[in-house]
């Protein structure tokens, strides 16, 4: 039994591992909060300060969305004409489609059928953000952000993203320089992450979007090169909630967006507002099933020790058998020559 026992521990510890193992980079994020790159409001002048003119630049002057085509909806032509008014001096780049696979066909054609078969169309709109930023720089805004104020002193970083709750990061607002490391290493991730998770929502959120890119970020920060603020620097800074749009000074406003989200995005957050339950119940029925598993492994070796105990039983009812068979020919034989004597 002490034996059984050591090997189904042995079996539960190695699965136990292993799943650790594979998602281990999502349980970091978990307690992952940006705070040692974060951008703090101490270090962003006011709107229109003097100050913001001694910053220095790293980020070219561009801003880069994405859409089907060139006409916008009425839904989000506020928030886009917000950014554009507000920053007359900055190149201004509108990824329709057919801009955005030209661009992949002719600098990238490597992974031009990954960026083809994707099955989402969001997921094209994701890689693409990702590729503009790592080739051109600038700064990338989702058409459902308005600019609340000029971007100038986000310039003043060599890559920043923007902190999401409840953990991670986002990709609806984000800046760098060209040919970032961090950036270069997301477009490089692309294609292993490029997996069929059946529902739609994890499908995206995990090939292209935020959890994806949360993903890389953590493992960048990993790999040791999350370092350096100069214009060549390889650190990537966190806008975090109260910059990003909570209050009149942030930088960004919200509109309504996030069109695709179908029945499994509304599951998931559902999950999402009710994870304390969930954890509690993951729990239980982990005890359940691990309890069920050592009954299993139990009574399958009680099974085995009786069948090896009845064999052993009948090999010996046999050998007894045979050795009175044995006893009985030799007395009858002596038997009979006594009395012939």
């Amino acid at each position: 039994m002490r034996r059984g026992l050591a090997i189904f521990l042995v079996i539960v510890g190695t699965l136990v591992v292993y799943l650790v193992h594979q998602v281990f980079t999502l349980l970091t994020l978990l307690v992952e909060n940006g705070s040692a790159d974060a951008i703090h409001s101490a270090e962003i002048p006011a709107p229109n300060s003097p100050l913001i003119d001694n910053m220095p630049q790293y980020i070219p002057k561009i801003i880069h969305q994405t859409y089907i085509n060139e006409s916008v909806p009425e839904l989000w032509r506020e928030a886009q004409r917000s950014c554009v008014d507000l920053h007359e001096d900055y190149e201004y780049k509108m990824w329709t489609d057919a801009k955005s696979r030209e661009l992949i066909a002719t600098e990238y054609p490597w992974f031009l059928n990954t960026f083809d078969n994707y099955s989402q169309p969001i997921q094209r709109a994701d890689a693409i953000r990702y590729f503009v930023l790592a080739h051109f720089g600038g700064i990338y805004i989702d058409l459902d952000d308005g600019c609340n104020r000029r971007l100038d002193p986000l310039l003043s970083y060599p890559a920043w993203v923007r902190r999401t709750a409840p953990t991670g990061i986002s990709n609806d607002a984000m800046g760098a320089t060209p040919q970032h490391p961090f950036f270069l290493t997301v477009i490089e991730s692309l294609r292993a992450y490029d997996k069929n998770w059946h529902l739609p929502y994890i499908t995206v959120m995990y090939s292209t979007g935020p959890l994806f890119l949360s993903v890389i970020w953590k493992k960048y920060m990993s790999s040791g090169h999350n370092i350096g603020d100069g214009a060549s620097g390889g650190r990537v800074r966190i806008l975090m909630m109260d910059e990003y749009n909570r209050y009149p000074w942030s930088f960004f406003s919200h509109h309504k967006g996030s069109s695709w989200h179908g029945k499994d995005a509304r599951f998931i957050f559902w999950m999402g507002s009710h994870w304390i339950m969930l954890t509690v119940m993951g729990f239980l029925l982990a005890g359940v099933v691990g309890f069920g598993a050592w009954w299993i492994w139990n009574r399958a070796l009680l099974f085995g020790q009786q069948r090896r105990t009845k064999k052993r039983e009948g090999g010996m009812w046999w050998e007894r058998a045979m050795a009175w068979s044995a006893r009985g020919g030799k007395g009858g034989y002596e038997l009979a020559e006594r009395h012939e004597v």
